[in-house]
């Protein structure tokens, strides 16, 4: 007879941009053996027009391309999967209607399929399950954690046009903003306003207010500016220097929210995301904020991905009778 297949998980990171499918042999004792992944497209909220149709297609074609890497038939089964993506808040139709979507699309039990926040996984996957606060400072940001009796808290995260102090596109907003009142005369002119203006090909205030007004500029239009306030502020400008200080400080601000509310008095702090990642003088001004408003906070690297978190999720689904 053949040899019977070990049991397959994935646990899949549900990205705007891309989507990372990493697969995983179960083993009996409720760990896993990373086997291999694969990129597929973006999603964008359940909610927004297509948003089901891309939410599908984003789970299909990385997992399509983490078979493939794995040398695996394209119809090989799973036996749960676990998925973090943006949008996706406890207890909501939202949640509702996405667990229905990924058992649907990999044939699974609504049981063995767990659909959370990413920045769920992301926690899940810096700590390992274990308490600790992460701080996600990308496109948008969000912090979020766990203490030692399993409560959660986050802050943030409440989308670009609410709540994005902390975030790429916050600063790069906020750049933009001193810019047009630099050209209107409120304040004085400095290198931040050409600067700018040249990386969205601008050459008036009244051109930049077109350009951010724009159809599909959003979110992501601001956070492209924000390399250019950085590495201005590195140069010396004072205004650029107040724009990212202010972020920094906002994203501190979390952390010490959710401290509070978890009574961590002493936490575990991972900070991620491309703009925390990436942007020297917010990643400075942040553990600088930090030594201020919570000087018993220890930074450290996250010990796993979100997809690592996600198949956490995925290996305790696995074990639940179908």
């Amino acid at each position: 007879m053949p040899e019977a297949q070990p049991p397959l998980i994935a646990g899949f990171d549900a990205g705007q941009t891309h989507t990372t499918c990493r697969l995983s042999i179960l083993r009996s004792d409720g760990s896993w053996q990373a086997l291999a992944e694969g990129q597929g497209s973006g999603v964008t909220h359940l909610a927004a027009a297509g948003g089901a149709e891309r939410f599908q297609q984003a789970l299909r074609s990385s997992l399509t391309a983490a078979l493939a890497a794995a040398q695996l038939h394209p119809t090989t089964s799973l036996k749960a999967a676990g998925i973090g993506a943006s949008g996706i808040e406890a207890g909501s139709l939202v949640q509702r209607e996405a667990t229905a979507l990924v058992a649907q699309v990999l044939q699974l039990a609504s049981e063995h399929a767990v659909v959370v926040g990413d920045e769920r996984t992301a926690l899940a996957g810096a700590f390992g399950g274990g308490a600790g606060i992460l701080v996600i400072s990308g496109t948008g940001c969000i912090a979020v954690g766990s203490n030692s009796q399993g409560q959660m808290h986050r802050c943030g995260g409440w989308g670009w046009l609410l709540d994005g102090a902390g975030s790429a596109m916050d600063i790069g907003r906020d750049g933009l903003a001193v810019s047009v009142q630099m050209a209107d005369g409120r304040l004085a002119d400095s290198a931040l306003r050409p600067a700018l203006w040249q990386a969205l090909g601008a050459d008036s205030a009244q051109a930049v207010k077109a350009a951010v007004v724009a159809p599909g500029f959003g979110a992501a239009g601001f956070a492209r500016l924000a390399p250019v306030v950085d590495g201005l502020a590195r140069a010396g400008d004072s205004h650029a220097q107040a724009v990212i200080t202010r972020s920094a400080e906002a994203l501190a601000l979390m952390v010490h929210g959710v401290a509070e509310h978890l009574h961590l008095a002493q936490p575990a702090v991972c900070g991620v995301g491309g703009a925390l990642r990436h942007l020297q003088q917010l990643q400075q001004g942040f553990r600088a904020a930090m030594q201020q408003r919570l000087p018993a906070a220890t930074l450290q690297e996250p010990a796993g991905d979100a997809c690592s978190g996600a198949l956490s999720l995925a290996a305790q689904a696995a074990i639940k009778p179908r």
